[in-house]
């Protein structure tokens, strides 16, 4: 009996709510799982260059380092930014007085009620932002739980790593287009997080450059929290610029805020939003479109880890639902925004192919 095409959509798409449905409510388990994976797939080819100097388990204990160092050092770049932030806005406080008292004239001046000004005088409240930064800051260490239970998936992720070439050449004489598929997704990942760190490299330098020669105490901190903001796709320099633009404020007044703001806009925008998009579209095979609906869907799905997992997740679904799918090639020009089509040959590399796809 054959079952109708409508009959199979309907229930493929009512799966997928299903799946869905219990990732997000697992997201505390998943996120870290696939932060872990990640970072193995990201380290695996230095892993093939010590197993020819070294036994397995010496090149398995080095990927592990590897990884948690990279790991805990970004970690400690987002906990030292905020750190440097809740000790510098106390030191403006004052500055901050002046600042409030001057917003509320302005906007007695202009027919606003004392009660609203009084309000929003308690709401600038430099002791509200301490205690707000404060907050997030144990918000950022209340994470070491989730940091445990990713360094042990790492220990065992590092060490099962060593035969994913021997069971993926067994899976390829059953499943040949999923296995190079998801080869192909391990790539994508790497070129991705290589072309967000050369990028950001370049993003964090000319930050912190301009910083300093505006004034802004702290500049380093900042280009710092700029590099890691970057693997945030679309909108991360709009996380990285609050910490500056708060400290430009207090520092020299609305005027260095904008300054900064602005700068920041320009070199950021132009950076993230118009050159590596177009490198990480060649890199990856998605649009620039597709990434930032990745950027909002995954976390959703997975929280705020899902913001960094972006990308990769999509990359994921690509290679399980499209690439793994004779009958699903077509929809790959469309997800990369390229005409062509997009196939794997038998060692799972990607070949362009111009035309109509097949």
């Amino acid at each position: 009996m054959t079952i109708p095409r409508t009959t199979v959509l309907l229930v493929g798409t009512a799966a997928a709510v299903v799946v869905l449905a219990g990732v997000r409510a697992t997201q505390d388990i998943v996120a870290p799982v696939m932060l872990a994976l990640l970072l193995t797939i990201l380290f695996h080819p230095m892993r093939r260059g010590l197993e020819r100097r070294l036994p397995r388990w010496a090149a398995s204990t080095c990927l592990l380092v590897a990884a948690v160092l990279l790991l805990v050092s970004l970690a400690l770049a987002v906990v030292v930014a905020i750190g440097r932030l809740a000790t510098l806005v106390p030191s403006y406080a004052s500055d901050a007085d002046e600042l409030v008292a001057d917003l509320g004239a302005a906007l007695e001046s202009m027919g606003v009620g004392t009660e609203q000004t009084d309000a929003m005088a308690k709401a600038l409240d430099p002791q509200r932002v301490v205690d707000l930064v404060t907050s997030v800051l144990g918000s950022v260490l209340s994470l070491v739980s989730g940091l445990v239970l990713i360094v042990t998936l790492l220990v065992f992720f590092s060490f099962d790593a060593a035969r994913t070439g021997a069971l993926a050449d067994g899976a390829r004489v059953h499943r040949p287009l999923l296995v190079d598929s998801l080869g192909n997704f391990a790539r994508g990942t790497r070129s991705y997080f290589g072309v967000s760190a050369v990028f950001g490299l370049i993003v964090a330098v000319i930050d912190a450059a301009v910083l300093y020669l505006m004034g802004i105490p702290g500049a380093f901190i900042w280009g710092v929290l700029a590099f890691v903001t970057n693997f945030i796709p679309n909108i991360g320099f709009v996380i990285g610029v609050i910490p500056p633009a708060l400290i430009g404020l207090l520092e020299g007044g609305p005027s260095l805020m904008l300054a900064v703001i602005v700068l920041y806009s320009v070199i950021n925008v132009v950076i993230q939003s118009f050159i590596q998009p177009r490198f990480v579209g060649d890199a990856v095979g998605l649009s620039t479109s597709l990434t930032f609906l990745s950027l909002v869907f995954w976390t959703w799905v997975l929280g705020p880890l899902g913001a960094l997992l972006a990308v990769p997740m999509s990359l994921l679904v690509r290679s399980l639902l499209v690439e793994a799918d004779p009958d699903g090639r077509w929809r790959l020009p469309l997800i990369s925004g390229e005409p062509g089509t997009v196939r794997l040959d038998g060692d799972g590399a990607r070949d362009e192919e111009a035309g109509t796809p097949t």
